[in-house]
């Protein structure tokens, strides 16, 4: 069988598209380069130049292949929550009428496995220790609505149409598995710290008063290859599936990290100065977003591997790739 991987050459697509390559899966890659590379896919992996939106490119390309395509992987989408809030139009559009129609293909072509990128956004502020697949889902911006529509989506089309589907709640991804590969963006805090720091800026942090043992804001980060390896553990176990099934898991590492722990971790890595300015708290901020992995290690023997240190080193080593001048000898 081959995997049609919407959003494949974008920055999360490109590792899991190179993961399941590597693990012997056949991959087609839809992208229209938007904020996805070309170059970012492995050799050999067709990309299809389009829109999830155009209707008519999806059933080409989902016909195309002898019937070969029998699995999608839905990657593509808008995912910046300060954006989302400005133009909210747009993002159910892409996020969601995007998702509608690629199911909609999908379903006419035969396809009988979906796999949907959901993001942790889809808990809104939960007051939890540890957020679990039962936390109740209150997002508070369009995005996580999105998110939590796509997964109403994806489950009931799973339901009607035969599917085996499953929905991956990213919590914080980071790192990169090789330089080329890292995030090009400045949206996630990362590379926002690397970006003022080559710019002889200082990184700023968004509220120290929080009830947190250092006043700042604690979050779960996930190495991107990691979440790769779980997109490749959802693929098999859809491919053995004998019939309709959904699946709904978090993808994080369990454990918590503060944003003051990672602004020093990331002066540690660098070797760059750093004092942090303290900006207001940013509104719908929670101070605490931790995952359970009980789930996804229950029903998939999955855990995460890779720890922070090792996703800050990652992401400077592709941050310097893309500007040279970053690094300080």
């Amino acid at each position: 069988m081959t995997w049609l991987i919407t959003g494949g050459a974008g920055y999360i697509g490109a590792h899991v598209a190179r993961a399941m390559v590597e693990a012997g899966e056949r991959v087609v890659v839809l992208d229209d380069l938007s904020s996805g590379l070309a170059e970012r896919l492995p050799a050999g992996v067709e990309l299809v130049r389009g829109s999830v939106l155009d209707r008519g490119l999806l059933d080409a390309t989902l016909s195309g292949h002898g019937g070969a395509i029998t699995g999608v992987v839905h990657l593509a989408g808008k995912k910046q929550v300060g954006e989302s809030v400005e133009h909210p139009l747009s993002y159910y559009r892409d996020n969601v009428h995007g998702l509608t129609v690629v199911l909609e293909a999908s379903v006419a072509a035969g396809v009988r496995r979906f796999l949907f990128s959901s993001s942790a956004a889809v808990y809104g502020v939960p007051d939890a220790e540890l957020i679990t697949e039962s936390t109740p889902c209150a997002p508070i911006n369009p995005y996580g609505e999105t998110k939590l529509a796509g997964e109403w989506l994806v489950r009931a089309a799973g339901r009607a149409h035969g599917l085996s589907t499953a929905c991956l709640r990213y919590f914080n991804v980071a790192g990169a598995a090789s330089p080329e590969l890292a995030d090009i963006g400045v949206h996630n805090v990362i590379p926002m710290f690397f970006d003022r720091l080559t710019r002889g800026e200082e990184p700023r942090i968004f509220g120290d008063d929080y009830a947190t043992p250092d006043g700042t804001c604690i979050r779960d980060y996930i190495h991107v290859a990691d979440l790769a390896d779980a997109h490749l553990a959802v693929v098999r176990k859809l491919s053995a599936d004998g019939g309709a099934g959904d699946l709904t898991v978090n993808v994080g590492r369990g454990a918590g990290v503060s944003v003051r722990e990672l602004a020093d971790l990331v002066a540690s890595v660098t070797g760059l100065p750093m004092s942090p300015v303290i900006e207001p708290r940013r509104p719908g901020d929670a101070a605490k977003a931790v995952a359970s992995g009980e789930l996804i290690a229950r029903e998939l023997g999955w855990k995460a591997s890779r720890g922070v240190r090792e996703m800050v080193g990652s992401a400077w080593e592709g941050w310097c790739l893309r500007h040279p001048g970053a690094r300080r000898e």
